[in-house]
């Protein structure tokens, strides 16, 4: 989860690398570091944000054309100044960044101890530069091929770029199960966690796959793999602006995506829904007799993921009459499940490089099933594993706590659902046309929804400094009080959880008192009687209820204590509506509370590690 970045060939570096660190800090910003190399390696690191590395580099000499940096996520080590990136080898032959956990460090550090190594942090990656020159010495051999050597005898995930003393000309990269793009120039290479750095000096990248080692000068780059077999690089070019990439006056990435949710709806649909009532999904062409003759379908995630696949479920089973499993991608690789060849497993990403998320693809490919995968970033990894699927067009998110992506990825599903349940003669045309002319209105709706911020934000004020909060839902609405509570948890640390409305009674209802805000998404449903007597319970406990009610609602109008209404929608698509408040509520709520919603505390973006 940690960000990458390198730069080689004729403009200073260092501007390049912070620059780019800046763009990365939301992977994680425990510590930061560079490495300079004009001749002799500089190492410049320290515990916290890029601002405060700057602040330590100073006035320094900061000249040269090839560098790297890195912005941590700590996994192995405190954040602190010794355990932060780059490491050092014990004599100094090689500098490196990684991103990943070395799952052998601990034997290999006991190894390298007997042999006359000591070690200066806590670090799996400080095991690994040691390694690498251990190897180079003992063998007599190239850096080039220290490092392939080194990586046979590693196990767990890396993204590297490795620096080599007597060869200052040269950058070392590879990867295994940790992104890495190479950014293409006129005689210049870029190295980075994912594209966003990279965007602002050229469209052309190499995407490393797994086992990949490059070998890059200014005007050379090779690419091998660690076996030593030559590789053709596949260029590709980044369909990215910069312009994505900033906030555009807003305060914040995290309300800038909120805002840009009519947007990443609109374009995750556009040429796939039309208003002839047409669904075109080209990703699933070759799969689509397979999915919809499925046994059953599983959809795995992990997150917010995880929240749209529940809303999936309901869709595909109500619509497309398929059973559906909704899995947590960490529990389902590692619980030994049941897995037959007439599945179809939908895994769901936004980055594309969630680690529990790919493994547990690899394990669906062993059974022999049909994977599909739903991701945001073209070009990762789990495109490239999956037989099949549908790009999300949500455009980047910076902001930790994922909001586009969520709506966008329940679009995709949506999507997929109406169809199948188009061709498998499960739903009516009345009702397919409606909710094709449904998702079509939506972007209008949010608009409306977003009219109602300042609303919000005046609520918030109201329940920022709640210990607790519950949310509750019903139906389609259960998943949305799951990912409302867990927004609020991210980024305002305050303990909250989503539940079904009717479980209230079986033991979170001990908890409702007038200092326990209950968040109840009650718009006019099948279940909407239920949920009704759900509130009075609520408020027989002096419980302080929010409700998320339908525009022109007169009956929980007059029991909440405060309400906010929204645009009538079918309860098919109600999930993409009633979550849009719920993020509003949550992101004011965080500044109100003086957190930082685009970092919060121990997250990160893209979890690239188990």
């Amino acid at each position: 989860m940690c960000g990458i970045v390198g730069y080689i060939g004729f403009r200073d570096a260092f501007p390049i690398l912070i620059k780019g660190l800046k763009r990365l800090e939301y992977r994680g910003y425990d510590s930061a570091g560079i490495a300079l190399n004009n001749g002799n390696i500089k190492v410049y690191k320290c515990k916290g944000k890029v601002s405060d590395l700057e602040s330590f580099i100073g006035n320094d000499d900061i000249s040269g054309h090839v560098g790297m940096g890195h912005t941590r996520w700590a996994t192995h080590g405190v954040p602190n100044d010794i355990n932060a990136h780059p490491h050092k080898s014990q004599n100094g032959h090689f500098t490196l960044i990684h991103n990943g956990i070395i799952e052998n460090y601990a034997e290999l550090r006991k190894k390298l101890s007997n042999r006359g190594y000591s070690f200066k942090s806590e670090t799996d990656s400080e095991v690994l530069a040691n390694l690498i020159e251990y190897i180079y010495l003992k063998g007599n051999v190239t850096p080039e091929i220290a490092i392939r050597l080194a990586l046979t005898k590693v196990e767990g995930a890396y993204g590297l770029v490795i620096m080599a003393n007597k060869q200052p000309d040269t950058l070392f990269a590879a990867r295994k199960g940790s992104p890495l793009v190479i950014g293409v120039g006129e005689d210049e290479y870029f190295l980075a966690s994912d594209a966003t750095p990279i965007v602002e000096y050229t469209k052309s990248v190499i995407y490393l796959n797994d086992n990949d080692v490059a070998i890059i000068k200014k005007d050379e780059l090779v690419l091998k793999n660690i076996k030593n077999d030559t590789l053709t690089p596949k260029v590709q070019k980044l369909d990215l602006d910069i312009g994505q990439i900033d906030k555009n006056g807003f305060d914040h990435f995290m309300i800038k995506e909120i805002y840009e949710q009519p947007k990443a709806i609109s374009d995750t649909f556009r040429g796939r829904v039309s208003a002839t009532h047409d669904i075109t999904l080209g990703g699933l062409y070759d799969i689509l007799p397979k999915l919809e003759n499925a046994r059953r379908i599983l959809i795995i995630g992990c997150g917010t993921s995880w929240h749209a696949g529940m809303v999936g479920e309901y869709l595909i089973e109500e619509l497309a009459r398929i059973p559906v499993e909704v899995e947590y991608a960490s529990e389902f690789r590692y619980r030994k499940p049941v897995i037959y060849k007439d599945d179809i497993v939908i895994a769901i990403s936004q980055s594309g490089e969630t680690a529990d998320t790919l493994a547990a693809i690899k394990m669906a490919k062993e059974a022999g099933t049909t994977v599909l995968g739903i991701c945001n970033v073209v070009g990762s990894s789990i495109p490239r594993e999956t037989d099949g699927g549908v790009y999300t067009h949500a455009g980047p998110e910076i902001g930790v706590a994922s909001t586009k992506a969520f709506t966008a990825q329940v679009t995709v599903l949506t999507m997929i659902a109406i169809l199948l349940g188009k061709r498998r003669g499960s739903i009516d045309n009345y009702l397919y046309k409606e909710l094709i002319d449904g998702l079509i209105s939506l972007p209008n709706k949010i608009e409306e929804v977003l009219k109602h911020n300042n609303v919000i934000k005046e609520i918030s004020s109201h329940i920022k400094d709640a210990p607790n909060c519950l949310y509750l839902g019903r139906g389609y609405l259960f998943p949305v009080a799951l990912e409302g509570a867990l927004k609020l948890k991210e980024i305002s640390y305050i303990h909250a959880e989503g539940y079904p409305a009717a479980e209230m009674k079986h033991g979170p209802i001990a908890l409702i008192d007038e200092k326990m805000p209950v968040v109840v998404i009650a718009t006019k449903d099948s279940s909407y009687e239920k949920i009704v007597s759900n509130i009075q319970e609520v408020k027989a406990r002096k419980g302080v209820v929010l409700a998320i009610v339908t525009q022109g609602d007169t009956v929980i109008k007059n029991m909440a204590d405060y309400v906010i209404e929204i645009p009538e929608i079918p309860e098919q698509l109600a999930a993409l509506l009633t979550v849009i408040p719920l993020q509003l509520l949550s992101y004011h709520i965080a500044i109100m509370r003086g957190c930082n919603v685009d970092q919060p505390r121990n997250l990160a973006k893209s979890v690239t590690v188990e």
